[in-house]
């Protein structure tokens, strides 16, 4: 099992296409029995990204679980792929396919801390005295 976000996914790629070690690090990622992607669509996919990511769906589908995590809606993952809506469409379709979808519903467990009651900032104040 792997767990990665979306962004670092993209970054691993990118980088290891930099390095002349794209197919070893893109067959680490094909190769994992569950791939789980974090924060899928929070930021668009743009080429050559948009690219690897579908080489990376369609050589896991229907060999690999693949599990996304989004707080998109499913209708708005098409934008995901905005500079190539039909390279887009074949990432999601791919996805979509044998797919169980699951709804999380609720408050977000990410809750702000309240602030102090006495107007005082959270910033950490020194004890020590400046020197004069």
């Amino acid at each position: 099992m792997l767990f990665v976000t979306q962004t670092d996914l993209i970054k691993k790629l990118h980088a290891a296409r930099a390095t002349g070690l794209y197919e070893r690090k893109f067959q680490q990622f094909v190769r994992v029995p569950l791939l789980i992607v974090d924060d899928f669509a929070l930021k668009p996919l743009r080429a050559p990204h948009d690219e690897d990511f579908h080489e990376l769906v369609a050589a896991r589908y229907v060999r690999a679980a693949t599990i996304l995590t989004s707080n998109l809606d499913l209708s708005e993952w098409g934008d995901a792929v905005p500079d190539n809506r039909v390279l887009g469409a074949a990432i999601l379709d791919r996805l979509r396919h044998g797919a169980y979808r699951i709804v999380i519903e609720g408050e977000s467990f990410r809750k702000p801390k309240p602030m102090p009651e006495n107007g005082e900032t959270a910033v950490a104040k020194s004890s020590k005295k400046p020197h004069s």
